[in-house]
């Protein structure tokens, strides 16, 4: 930093006061808080270094910027308490050399007590203070409710944009509402609607310490809003009025005018009136203005036919006529309009921040950003200096990691919590970071904090200046790159001022080296190399430069990796052969990544693609699923179909699209296919049609063969899946819609999911996200790219004005240029820090792609606009010729910098170096267990077949996916067993007998049953027909509400008749559970002998379908709809929705025992009482069959109103419970 900055020994740093810590790239930051933390713990350092007396991990508040950083740090910082009590109690053992040093400055009778101190703040860690920045500060305003005036319990919400638009919604029906005619056309010319409003507010919400500016003047919000858009309304009513004059006069002579332009036509300008010698052009441009004339919108070319606008050639004069001075008067008052939309802006701001406090402390709730506001206010307030001092007693030390990423607004809060100006003896904050490394603007971060830190520490800042991460070459070379830029007058990194100490100044670091060598195709790699696009001496714009130096890059990877001599040697000997994970291209953002990446794939090199906004919505999966569900939810919007058809990851090709184009009946095909999926959809959910869908178009399989397929694949079913959990908590396809819409709008924190193969890849990486990260190889291919500030994004320019932020409000360019400069000079600044970040990941080597580019039309290159030309030019315009020599300049003298053409492009494709032949494979050494299967009702009833002769003995095979995985998927498997019988008659409409049929429908009535047993079978009216109503819109059948409705009312309050009892209804249930589940062992149980055994002791032993031979062998599953218990004897439940006959006639005994034997209910309920006797043995000391089970109670829901109830009760006798018993157990004789 400066000359009074002091290289840091971890061992001596003291551990009192305020003191400022560089870490430059990799020279061992964390490495360093861990040691500093042990011996906080310790109390190490004497009365000059020491903190006075023993720390423990409460004490110590440990601050990073991510949850991730915080999960590293927490454990780097235990895995170094626990290494220093082996160190301290083992002194035998090898241990580190800094370890043992702190270790012998005790004396050795000491030793096993501060191991036990060590071993204790180990245990202690997962209690330990180690946070960020925001979780700190929510848990001080919980903590310290009283002192910092907060509530005892307040919500985190993370995500507040529905808040901010009901505030602005309120603000803009509050204000314009109620205005005119002329001041809300004043309104409209500003924001078309309260959203429009929202998306200017959006960033300006989050700068609480900005000052607005407009046209380089101070702006403050208006003193009355309505005064403003008043005399703005008027304005604009008098333009109208001037532009009805100017109509009017060209209407009143519009062939006088018209002829009078003709007889000009000859001398109009050129290149102001291109096109006027071709009399189309001509005569359309008198045709717009009569049109404009009788009321249409003006033409875009009208204000150059005002009187004194029209350029003509000189000596030729222009004649004057009323409606060319008409049409002068309305261009020149349009050109007064007044610019009030930032002054509108500032009083939105007020009052709808206003708003949001407000409706947050009603509701309890705060944002991330409201923790940091109201713990800032609290120490500001009256009580803050209390507040401020139980914070110091709770936590007297704290470190503060990455410091440079730290804003105003959390530095006021160090500062007046632990004086850092004051220097006091009884504190410690040490702030750790590297202002090289400040390239978080765009999150707030502010590196002009980090210099008022460090002027408010000066005399105490400290340095870490040995490099660990990478070869000594690498170190040398980028020490060479960054001197280079420091010689110019405003240093490396841009804040040197003549005169003045450099604040930021690069001072070249130390090595420790590596031990081993990179080699490339047989040759040792240079540390940096510069390869040169050469563009046949002319300048290179930015799209050739993207695609010349993607294919370069590409082909020169995969000469390497094809390579067999390529990989790494250590001092001994020991070769490893290079990888693709050992290789990493640093991209500034998406584009330059998916150019790389086409590149790579083409030569069959697969890559990641790694990304600060790692969120699965910002994947191009999520757009395609998005298109996909609009078709699914619409299939009728043949537009809506052709674009989910035509994307990318469906990858229809070009003649099965035409052919849908040309195809009418392969098209309707399409469309009745996309309506089934709506259908499934409705019925099923989300995720089973998408299932479907990527099923029918054969999507995994093609995925999993191309280069990057698993993780599209990856992608999809990850969103599918987030789908079917929103998709709970939403009504309906369209709602859904919505809610993906807006995360692809605003990516949510849903991060990708990570696959093990992606350790196995390339690298593409952006540079902000490799900050902190090391690779042995970076690419730089797209160096010297920039991003110049200029107002089309349409966020305003920001830039730093003395101790504060000013943003400037101005959207006209011109108004705006200062700004748009100090704003592009503080962008450049950082660029250089992140050229900085990007030179300093790699271990062996870096390549950078160097070109004379421009990002416009100019013959000259640009290249000073970014970090590259700066660091080779200082910021003066370079020439193509100059960035060859100055490049030369840079490598001058220096082995480890090496300037070579671009590579060639070749198109050879990567083929993995052999690694041997394959070995034998190997065989188990254990037996392996022989058709063990999850078995269930439903699974067993597949098994039964018509007329199975008796001496059959083949064993059937265990069917595929047994298992039932809900009580859902359970009730679907086993209706899908009923036959659809055939109308005989037609039922009544309305009637129960004459609602769907099938499977669906019938999990639909179950589910209201399983609703029902949820509200203890008494829910009232109201509350059941809305629930009925609710799920019937869902599936389209709105005209079964009142009918579903009262059905089900009666149907819990029916008396069912059960033997030796009382009548039984649902809703007189007191105890009961609902879908209970039951597991039991079999091992080896012989399906036929269970059959025979159930047939014998059911239906009076009437024949049935049997069940073919097969082994039980391993559990057996299911789900009962209702167990329940009734003057004390217990029975189970089971909603049949079988349809038997239009009527209720149909319904009789005789029909409901033949539905029984026919879809062998009889195995069911014979399997669900005997694990109800089982539970009961197990739970009732005096339990007795005959007394305590009731039966199994078969509910036919569609014969509720018949004689028989639709219900079928039966218990068989205890002799089957017996015979069963013994067969799970495994007693029955062969």
């Amino acid at each position: 930093m400066s000359a009074v900055a002091q290289a840091l020994n971890p061992l001596e740093f003291p551990l009192h006061g305020s003191r400022l810590i560089e870490a430059s790239a990799g020279t061992g930051k964390t490495f360093t808080i861990a040691l500093l933390y042990v011996r906080l713990v310790l109390d190490h350092g004497g009365e000059q270094a020491a903190f006075g007396r023993p720390m423990s991990p409460p004490e110590i508040l440990v601050v990073t910027f991510t949850e991730a950083a915080t999960q590293e740090l927490r454990e780097r910082i235990r895995a170094r308490l626990g290494e220093a009590a082996r160190c301290f109690a083992e002194p035998g053992q090898k241990h580190d050399g800094l370890l043992v040093t702190l270790r012998d400055s005790y004396a050795p009778e000491r030793w096993p007590g501060c191991a036990r101190l060590l071993r204790l703040a180990a245990e202690w860690m997962d209690e330990a203070a180690v946070s960020t920045i925001h979780s700190w500060c929510y848990r001080m305003l919980r903590e310290h409710a009283f002192d910092s005036g907060s509530l005892f319990t307040q919500d985190l919400a993370a995500d507040q944009s529905e808040l901010l638009a009901e505030a602005v919604r309120d603000y803009w029906r509050r204000n314009f509402y109620p205005l005119g005619m002329a001041a809300a056309n004043a309104v409209r010319h500003c924001y078309a609607g309260p959203e429009a409003l929202a998306r200017a507010l959006q960033p300006l919400l989050a700068a609480q310490e900005a000052g607005f500016r407009y046209a380089d003047q101070p702006l403050t919000a208006p003193a009355s809003l309505a005064e403003l858009l008043e005399a703005t309304g008027q304005f604009y009513d008098d333009l109208a009025a001037a532009e009805a004059r100017a109509r009017e006069a060209w209407a009143a002579d519009r062939e006088g005018v018209a002829e009078l332009l003709r007889n000009l036509r000859g001398d109009l300008n050129g290149n102001s009136y291109r096109g006027k010698d071709d009399d189309a052009v001509f005569a359309g441009w008198i045709d717009a203005l009569d049109a404009w004339s009788e009321g249409a919108d003006a033409p875009d070319n009208l204000a150059k036919f005002g009187q004194t606008r029209i350029k003509v050639k000189a000596k030729a004069v222009v004649p004057e006529h009323p409606a060319l001075l008409a049409i002068d008067a309305w261009v020149e008052r349009a050109e007064g309009r007044p610019d009030i939309a930032p002054q509108l802006l500032l009083h939105a701001l007020g009052e709808v921040r206003h708003t949001l406090e407000v409706e947050k402390q009603k509701r309890a709730e705060l944002g991330f950003d409201d923790l940091l506001v109201r713990l800032d206010r609290a120490l500001a307030g009256s009580g803050g200096e209390r507040l401020a001092e139980r914070i110091r007693e709770q936590f007297p030390v704290a470190l503060i990691d990455e410091f440079q990423d730290t804003d105003p607004l959390q530095y006021r809060i160090f500062e007046r919590v632990y004086r850092i100006g004051e220097n006091p003896r009884n504190l410690g904050l040490f702030m750790i970071g590297d202002p090289k490394q400040a390239i978080y603007a765009f999150r707030g971060a502010d590196i002009h904090t980090y210099l008022r830190a460090r002027a408010a520490t000066a005399g105490r800042h400290y340095t870490l200046g040995t490099n660990f991460r990478s070869t000594l070459a690498m170190v040398k070379a980028a020490n060479r790159c960054f001197l280079f830029a420091e010689s110019h007058p405003r240093g490396a990194f841009r804040f040197a001022v003549e005169g003045q100490d450099n604040p930021v100044p690069f001072l070249d670091v130390g090595a420790r080296g590596r031990d081993e060598a990179l080699l490339l195709e047989g040759s040792e790699a240079p540390a940096m190399t510069f390869w040169q696009l050469d563009n046949d001496g002319q300048v290179c714009g930015s799209t050739l430069y993207r695609q010349e130096m993607a294919a370069r890059t590409a082909s020169a990877i995969q000469r390497w990796l094809s390579s067999a001599q390529s990989g790494f040697r250590t001092a001994d000997g020991q070769w490893r052969a290079l990888r693709p994970a050992d290789v990493a291209i640093l991209v500034r953002g998406r584009s330059e990544a998916e150019a790389v990446r086409g590149e790579l794939a083409k030569r069959r090199l697969a890559s990641v693609y790694l990304s600060d906004r790692d969120s699965v919505f910002d994947s191009a999966e999520a757009i395609d699923l998005l298109h996909w569900l609009r078709a699914c939810a619409d299939p009728g919007d043949d537009g809506a179909l052709r674009i989910a058809l035509a994307t990318r990851s469906l990858a229809l090709d070009w003649a099965t699209l035409e052919r849908l184009n040309q195809d009418e009946r392969f098209w309707e095909d399409m469309v009745l296919r996309f309506r089934d999926y709506r259908v499934l959809w409705q019925q099923q959910g989300v995720l089973p049609m998408l299932r479907r869908l990527l099923a029918d178009f054969a999507l995994p399989a093609r995925l999993l063969r191309e280069t990057d397929g698993e993780r599209s694949l990856t992608n999809l079913l990850h969103l599918a899946e987030w789908l079917q959990r929103e998709a709970v908590e939403v009504d309906g396809e369209h709602a859904l819609l919505r809610v993906l819409a807006e995360q692809l709008e605003n990516p949510s924190s849903e991060e990708i999911l990570r696959l093990e193969s992606d350790a196995d890849l390339i690298k593409v990486v952006t540079i902000h996200k490799s900050k902190g990260l090391e690779y042995p190889l970076v690419l730089l291919p797209f160096i010297c790219t920039w991003r110049e500030l200029d107002g089309k994004s349409g966020t305003p320019p920001s830039f730093q004005s003395g101790e504060a932020r000013v943003v400037e409000l101005s959207r006209d360019k011109e108004l705006a240029k200062a700004a748009f400069q100090q704003a592009n000079d503080e962008r450049l600044s950082e660029d250089m820090r992140l050229l900085y970040v990007a030179l300093t990941r790699a271990r062996h080597a870096v390549w950078l792609g160097m070109a004379p580019l421009v990002m416009s039309n100019s013959k000259n290159p640009e290249l000073h606009k970014g970090a590259m030309g700066y660091l080779l030019g200082g910021g003066n315009a370079l020439s193509v010729e100059d960035v060859t020599a100055r490049l030369g300049d840079l490598q001058a003298g220096l082995a480890e910098i090496v300037l070579q053409p671009a590579p060639d492009i070749g198109t050879d494709l990567f083929v993995g170096v052999q690694r041997g032949e394959l070995g034998a494979a190997r065989e188990p050494r254990r037996r392996v267990a022989e058709k063990w299967w999850i078995a269930s009702y439903s699974a067993l009833a597949n098994l039964a077949t018509e007329g199975a002769e008796e001496g059959d003995s083949d064993i059937a095979p265990a069917p595929a996916a047994d298992e039932p995985i809900s009580a859902d998927e359970d009730l679907l498997r086993e209706s899908s067993l009923e036959e659809q019988r055939v109308l005989e008659a037609v039922p009544a409409p309305f009637s129960l007998h004459a609602f769907p049929r099938g499977a669906n429908p019938g999990s639909f009535l179950h589910g209201l049953l399983e609703w029902a047993a949820d509200e203890g079978f008494n829910a009232d009216d109201d509350t059941l027909r809305d629930q009925v109503a609710r799920r019937c819109a869902v599936r389209g059948w709105d005209e079964w509400i009142e009918p579903l409705a009262g059905w089900l009312g009666q149907y819990l309050r029916t008396p069912f008749r059960v033997p030796d009892a009382a009548p039984v209804s649902l809703a007189g249930l007191t105890t009961f559970q609902k879908e209970m589940e039951f597991w039991f062992a079999t091992r080896h149980v012989d399906s036929q002998r269970l059959d025979a055994a159930v047939i014998r002791h059911t239906l009076g032993g009437a024949p049935r379908p049997t069940l073919q031979a097969n082994q039980l062998n391993g559990m057996l599953k299911g789900f009962i709809d209702l167990v329940f218990e009734h003057e004390g004897r217990y029975y189970v439940a089971d909603y049949k929705s079988n349809w038997l006959g239009a009527d209720d006639e149909a319904y009789t005994a005789t029909a409901l025992r033949e539905a029984l034997l026919e879809h062998r209910y009889d195995l069911q309920y014979a399997l669900y009482l005997f694990a109800l006797h089982r539970l009961l043995q197990a739970r009732l000391p005096d339990y007795d069959y005959d007394r305590h089970i009731g039966g199994a109670m078969y509910l036919f829901l569609r014969g509720s109103a018949s004689a028989t109830q639709g219900m079928y009760l039966e218990r068989p006798p205890k002799a089957l419970m017996d015979e069963l018993d013994r067969l799970f157990r495994a007693q029955v004789t062969a």
